[in-house]
């Protein structure tokens, strides 16, 4: 009460309309400071992707985000639920993804360095493709010290991101819940995760 005596000078039972005005401002920046001080960022993700080149943005996001001190979820729906089974073998899908082009892992650095866009039907029409074209990038990412799925995955455990598994695929697939690794906090739906997205600082959908 003093101190708000003292803001207001409460001395002649008078408060002007400035003085009480000027008194809330201070104090809501004051409780709006406190508040931005003590507020813990939070972010959730909706991974819908299970290639091996769509599985990098949810889990290095997720980690990296974790490690600033965020609360981090990540909901896996659809073929992105593939992410969270026990046995992970992924692959990529150059096949209509032109913004991707071939680099070759070995071989002189003018090769190494070369984007090979090739065309739709030559990927379409060589046996096996996909699988060389798997086998490049895991090298290629090798090379360059790039973390696996599986340790990004882990990594994300270990920093306490939850890692959330669409009810609703599971059963649409007909999956087995022992295909998948133990971690998963959650087996919810659409309706459970939505208001959960709502509030968060940053909600992302890859």
């Amino acid at each position: 009460m003093n101190a708000v005596a003292e803001k207001l000078d409460l001395s002649n039972n008078t408060v002007e309309a400035s003085q009480m005005n000027n008194w809330f401002d201070e104090r809501f920046e004051e409780k709006m400071a406190e508040r931005e001080a003590n507020h813990v960022p939070s972010m959730t993700i909706i991974s819908t992707k299970g290639t091996l080149d769509m599985a990098y943005p949810p889990f290095i996001l997720a980690s990296t985000a974790a490690a600033l001190g965020w609360d981090v979820e990540i909901f896996f729906t659809f073929y992105g639920l593939g992410l969270l089974k026990k046995d992970l073998d992924l692959e990529i899908s150059p096949l209509g993804n032109p913004a991707m082009p071939m680099k070759m892992p070995m071989g002189p650095e003018w090769l190494r360095k070369t984007d090979m866009h090739i065309p739709n039907i030559v990927m379409a029409g060589v046996p096996g493709f996909e699988k060389v074209a798997t086998t490049l990038m895991k090298k290629t990412m090798k090379n360059k010290g790039i973390a696996t799925i599986d340790e990004l995955r882990e990594m994300c455990l270990e920093a306490e991101v939850k890692l959330v598994a669409c009810q609703m695929t599971v059963d649409l697939f007909e999956m087995s819940r022992d295909d998948f690794i133990p971690e998963i906090s959650d087996w919810i739906g659409a309706a459970s995760f939505l208001p959960k997205a709502q509030k968060a600082d940053v909600s992302l959908f890859i």
